[in-house]
């Protein structure tokens, strides 16, 4: 591809072979390339192997970029991340959700504030070594988001906030190539560092995923015991706090009943978390809200998809509908869709993205609020 205006990108650099290899391809396709990792975290973040905000992903960062033969600038935004995404995080465990920060550090601070000092350099577009892909439908001109190549690591479902705006000055260099095949192109390029860094499967401002010693760490003083209890209120037993249990959980209750019990849900009012046997924690139906449209403009009537409620969860088909009175749906953030599946889903969580498939296209997503089961 060769470039009769040379345009500008900025590319998100996490210190991984993903944000390294975009930023490699692009600047082979004659694009003008700026490197910019975000400081997120107090002290460059915890030094954890593959993290992407610690210091060694910074300083990998800066390593690739020099080898490249690009600029390479690290920017401050800690105090934006906290307010935006850990605030977020530990509001929404206390509120006995399950939280995705990513989908939330995606929406504001990616493509919030990144996009925004972009631009402020000129840029036409922003980067970053996610697995999907950008194209414009040419039927209705909107921008769409669909699968990648490489499905086993298709990053759609992270994606799903992204506005019109957005999508138009996007660009996914990794959407036509399967994650061997970078690493590869990555050893080729000397790029050896990152090509064999293992990929993060953490929380990146949590030091080996024990979310509960860091919400203990930001406010632990609300972390109280309670009860557990059945569908019917009956007192089961003590629990350690809510922020312990998530929707599915089977071990680690520190208690025993004598036959397998999971969480189903929880009573904040009543600090209670939810219990019950197997067949109690699947569901056919939910409600969805904080609704972010992308192959469509809005949904007003019945709408034949496939929907997934969990990042690796298998796509499932499901009728979406809008809800005519959604102030009537506790947890509502404006409109409201129900979701009916085909079949019964396990542990739908509260907190946690769903989002919907027409094909390799993305129709859209939302939040997670309740399910009809009434917990």
């Amino acid at each position: 591809m060769t470039l009769t205006h040379k345009k500008k990108v900025v590319v998100g650099m996490s210190g991984g072979v993903d944000s390294s290899m975009a930023a490699a391809l692009l600047k082979e396709e004659g694009y003008e390339v700026i490197g910019i990792t975000l400081q997120i975290w107090p002290s460059a973040g915890p030094d954890v192997e593959g993290g992407c905000c610690s210091i060694s992903a910074i300083d990998d960062a800066r390593r690739v970029s020099q080898q490249l033969g690009i600029p390479h600038y690290v920017l401050n935004f800690r105090s934006y991340f906290e307010e935006n995404v850990i605030q977020y995080f530990t509001e929404s465990y206390f509120s006995g959700e399950t939280p995705n920060p990513c989908v939330m550090c995606n929406r504001i601070v990616r493509w919030g504030e990144m996009l925004h000092k972009a631009q402020g350099l000129g840029a036409d577009y922003i980067a970053t070594g996610h697995y999907a892909q950008v194209v414009q439908d040419p039927e209705s001109g909107r921008y769409l988001l669909k699968r990648p190549v490489d499905t086993w690591k298709d990053q759609t479902y992270m994606l799903y906030t992204l506005t019109q705006e957005q999508l138009k000055h996007t660009l996914f260099p990794l959407a036509g190539y399967k994650k061997e095949h970078i690493r590869e192109m990555a050893e080729e390029r000397g790029l050896i560092r990152v090509a064999r860094k293992p990929d993060s499967q953490e929380i990146c401002f949590i030091p080996n995923n024990d979310y509960v010693s860091f919400l203990q760490e930001k406010a632990g003083e609300r972390i109280k015991p309670g009860n557990f209890v059945d569908k019917q209120g009956h007192i089961l037993g003590r629990h350690q706090g809510i922020v312990h249990y998530t929707v599915g959980q089977r071990k680690g209750l520190g208690i025993t009943f004598g036959k397998p019990m999971f969480v189903v849900g929880f009573n904040i009012d009543r600090n209670e978390v939810v219990l019950g046997e197997d067949p109690e924690i699947f569901s056919d139906a939910l409600y969805a809200t904080d609704l972010n449209w992308m192959a469509v403009e809005e949904v007003k009537e019945s709408l034949k998809v496939s929907a997934k409620i969990r990042y690796k969860a298998p796509l499932a088909p499901a009728a979406i509908y809008p809800v005519e009175h959604p102030e009537q749906i506790k947890g509502a953030i404006g409109p409201c869709v129900k979701v009916n599946f085909e079949t019964p889903q396990r542990a739908i969580t509260p907190g946690q993205a769903i989002v919907f498939y027409d094909g390799d296209r993305v129709i859209g997503g939302g939040k997670i609020i309740t399910d009809p089961r009434g917990i």
